[in-house]
């Protein structure tokens, strides 16, 4: 076994990203406190084509080094904005004919595993902030709440770790259809 070198690995090129077709998903950060979330959302963003980051409220914007630190460059690839108003957002987003789907444990989220995207809909998935979460006032808004299934004394997840495993989930599920 050897570990692929970079040129190996055949990425595209920040001019090529910038024309193919991205997957049929954001994400909504919502007053997320810490630059280095931010910077690994859009990182994560940039590996499985999302089509944009909507930054809300609070949540840092580039240029700054703490996002561009773990971002490596992504700021560049993934289209972003940013929105003081997140309710104002997410009711033009609707009106767009987006599907609105909040990360939260909720009491009547429904569990990852039983998440089926589909092809023909356009989703925003919302990431709340580190320690308040999703606020009411935008789980009010959403059509559908989704939770990942944890199974320790901890029942939270780190922001950036949510947005790769619904990113990673939505991706598979697309593709494999």
């Amino acid at each position: 076994m050897q570990k692929l070198k970079l040129e190996e690995l055949n990425r595209i090129s920040e001019s090529q990203i910038k024309t193919i077709q991205k997957k049929h998903f954001s994400f909504v950060l919502d007053n997320i406190r810490s630059l280095n979330n931010v910077g690994s959302v859009f990182r994560t963003a940039d590996s499985f084509l999302a089509e944009k980051l909507y930054l809300c409220g609070i949540t840092g914007t580039p240029p700054h080094r703490d996002i561009h630190k773990t971002a490596l460059g992504a700021t560049e690839t993934v289209e972003w904005e940013y929105h003081e108003d997140i309710l104002g957002l997410i009711t033009n987003l609707k009106k767009l004919g987006y599907l609105i789907v909040a990360l939260e444990q909720t009491t009547t989220s429904v569990s990852l595993n039983d998440f089926e995207p589909t092809l023909e809909d356009k989703y925003v998935f919302i990431l709340g902030n580190e320690v308040e979460g999703v606020s009411d006032d935008v789980l009010s808004l959403c059509n559908n709440v989704i939770e990942i299934p944890q199974f320790g004394t901890k029942h939270s997840l780190n922001v950036s770790v949510v947005a790769g495993i619904i990113a990673w989930h939505f991706v598979y599920k697309t593709t494999t259809k």
